[in-house]
């Protein structure tokens, strides 16, 4: 998933300047999310930014810690699980929001306190297995296909599930022991109003929620229109390249 473009971030500065540059897009991003917030009427203390940190080394996530986050997210299995591993010691949130394949789903419930992009049922099952053999509880977001909600013919390799299959992941999701259904997740499909979208996937969370009234919580915002999710009641923002800069080429 890609979350806009970078704001200047720079890379190959050193730790003291990687730092303060970290610490001055943050606070520039939380004036954003806080500005958002009070233009919507809601509290900003409703709204929790996760900062995805995908491709960035460990380093930048320990430094992010020392500022103050708690929740990260990351998009690929084995470098959240080194990652989640090597700062285990931090008091850290990982929310894995990637596509994510069944036969990683044990894995990424090893470490993973949240996962934004549950699309299918057999995901779910697997991701409550691993949940189980972990001995851990792990939030699930069912992630939404926007682009067939809005009937567009767009294939942005977004993912996601669509119509009454958001429900029947929903119940999957509802009957795992080990799992929590936290709500929807969406990414707005390319070239499409991120308030359109946004709307829809608004109207997507009161069917959950009409199901399911604890799963009250909505995934969606990253750099280029966390805006028009918060004004669509958006809950968690993940936002990436605004605070950490250009990502840089997969490893």
């Amino acid at each position: 998933m890609s979350d806009g473009v970078g704001d200047g971030v720079g890379d190959g500065a050193g730790a003291g300047d990687r730092t303060a540059e970290l610490a001055a897009a943050l606070a520039r991003t939380t004036a954003r999310t806080e500005a958002a917030a009070r233009s919507a009427g809601r509290d900003p203390a409703e709204l929790t930014l996760v900062v995805v940190t995908k491709f960035f080394p460990a380093d930048d996530v320990a430094r992010l810690a020392g500022l103050g986050v708690r929740d990260v997210g990351e998009s690929r299995d084995q470098e959240a699980a080194a990652k989640a591993a090597e700062l285990a010691d931090l008091d850290l949130h990982w929310h894995f929001i990637g596509q994510l394949q069944t036969n990683k789903a044990r894995s990424v419930a090893a470490y993973a306190d949240v996962v934004h992009s549950v699309d299918r049922t057999r995901l779910a099952a697997a991701l409550q297995a691993g949940a189980a053999h972990a001995g851990r509880r792990v939030g699930c977001f069912v992630q939404v296909d926007l682009a067939a909600g809005l009937g567009l013919d767009v294939d942005g390799g977004r993912g996601g599930a669509a119509g009454d299959d958001v429900l029947r992941v929903a119940d999957a999701v509802a009957a795992g022991d080990d799992l929590d259904l936290r709500g929807v997740m969406a990414v707005a499909p390319r070239d499409v109003d991120p308030a359109r979208a946004f709307a829809e996937l608004a109207r997507t969370a009161e069917r959950l929620r009409a199901e399911h009234p604890g799963a009250v919580e909505v995934s969606a915002g990253m750099s280029g229109d966390l805006e028009e999710a918060v004004a669509a009641g958006a809950t968690h923002l993940r936002v990436g390249s605004a605070i950490l800069g250009s990502r840089p080429a997969a490893r």
